[in-house]
């Protein structure tokens, strides 16, 4: 079974009046690249949390989030009683002492007082907090790997029809094999006989000829194409992390089929030819997506 690097994974942990939220995307990339966007209340265990990532995920771009979201009763500043009576206390004094009003939009006045509006104090989290946090970390992972579990399967599905089609190419070049050498044959004989004019040795033109098929021949690079086309294909099912060893497969298809391409010397061979290089394009973009 093989896995994809894109995958999307999401959690939510409950706190009091807090709601931890985690969410984690991923992209393929050579090596793990990681990216983290966390709250100030738990960047003390941010490479507690790095380390997980990494070890779980292993390769890709990969962006990692969590912050705090608080209900709207928590969100809400709050006003501080004690300090609102003794500014009232005070100006009422102050207000008999001068003889001077005190003002009709007195509420309004205190609102703008030092302390009034009680400022919201960083909390630490404590461990029963990072425990459920790291908990949503966990289950987010698990989302995330499902998911690139079941990208995996629509690449090893893309992967069984390109290579099958690469099959079906490289067996329907076998019927334009002999026609091709008859077709060399002729052309060699035709410029000897009528465009230089010359006699020739036939036996020797024979050897000649048969010297210069042969090193036409496309046996073995049929037979190392489809050599490689079932390495691929038992790679697939090897298992997890074969990657890196389907991209270095294709390319060794890749140079078959372009030794294919140079020696074929007929034009419906190199119109398969070209097909087959199609479909091997579309198996090297999608491998660059395989953990």
């Amino acid at each position: 079974m093989i896995y994809s690097m894109t995958g999307y994974g999401k959690a939510v942990a409950l706190y009091q009046d807090r709601k931890i939220c985690i969410e984690i995307r991923s992209l393929n990339g050579k090596a793990m690249d990681l990216s983290t966007r966390i709250a100030s209340q738990f960047k003390s265990h941010e490479m507690e949390i790095r380390t997980l990532v990494t070890s779980v995920l292993e390769r890709g771009k990969v962006d990692f989030s969590l912050w705090v979201e608080q209900n709207e009763k928590a969100d809400t500043p709050s006003i501080n009683a004690e300090v609102v009576k003794a500014y009232v206390e005070q100006m009422n004094e102050v207000s008999q002492a001068t003889s001077i009003p005190l003002p009709q939009n007195l509420f309004e006045v205190l609102l703008r007082m030092p302390d009034v509006i009680a400022r919201k104090e960083v909390y630490e989290v404590g461990d029963e907090e990072w425990s459920l946090a790291l908990a949503a970390i966990k289950e987010a992972l698990d989302d995330i790997v499902a998911f690139r579990k079941q990208e995996g399967e629509a690449l090893r599905a893309k992967f069984l029809d390109k290579i099958g089609n690469i099959s079906v190419l490289l067996a329907s070049v076998e019927p334009y094999e002999k026609e091709r050498v008859e077709k060399i044959r002729a052309r060699i004989k035709d410029t000897l006989e009528k465009q230089v004019g010359v006699e020739y040795d036939k036996n020797r033109f024979e050897q000649e000829l048969i010297f210069y098929i042969e090193k036409l021949d496309i046996n073995e690079e049929k037979q190392r194409l489809s050599n490689h086309l079932n390495y691929f294909l038992e790679t697939i099912e090897g298992g997890y992390g074969q990657g890196k060893k389907l991209g270095f497969i294709a390319q060794e298809m890749g140079r078959e089929i372009n030794t294919l391409g140079s020696k074929s010397n007929h034009a419906e061979m190199q119109n398969i030819v070209v097909r087959m290089k199609d479909e091997l394009e579309q198996i090297k973009e999608q491998v660059l997506n395989v953990m």
